[in-house]
């Protein structure tokens, strides 16, 4: 079988490295295995732990890459990317739209459909600890 070549997604301060199945040397790099249905979406478990990871990296580490995979790289591992954008405040379509430009062909149309319903609770809005635009001070 053919498979896409790992690809990198950079939005804000995150990075995303999707690929396909690691391999025995590879796969010591992977610290989580969250799996579910291929085809199918993410159970809310796995979204909530997939976001809480997220959260702690991102700001341990604003600027890491978070690699993520499944069988083939164009399901679940887009579709949880897809999650995380939409999550730091990326509308849907444009979190779909970025992720197809560098992998063709990912997510189906059950997951497409779960994308478009998935109501996005901010979590991964993550401010900069360096800018001091949003804060107020009254006096």
């Amino acid at each position: 079988m053919n498979r896409p070549a790992p690809v990198e997604l950079c939005h804000k301060n995150m990075r995303f490295l999707i690929t396909h199945n690691p391999t025995d040397s590879t796969l010591s790099s992977f610290i989580e295995d969250w799996p579910f249905d291929d085809g199918a979406p993410p159970p809310s478990k796995i979204v909530d732990d997939w976001l809480s990871l997220l959260k702690k990296k991102f700001v341990e580490d604003p600027g890491c890459c978070v690699a993520v995979h499944c069988v083939a790289g164009l399901g679940r591992a887009p579709v949880l990317v897809a999650l995380a954008l939409i999550e730091s405040g990326m509308k849907y379509e444009d979190a779909i739209q970025l992720i197809r430009q560098k992998r063709r062909g990912a997510i189906n149309s059950k997951q497409l459909t779960y994308l478009e319903k998935y109501r996005s609770k901010q979590r991964l809005r993550i401010k900069d600890p360096n800018t001091h635009k949003n804060k107020c001070c009254s006096m």
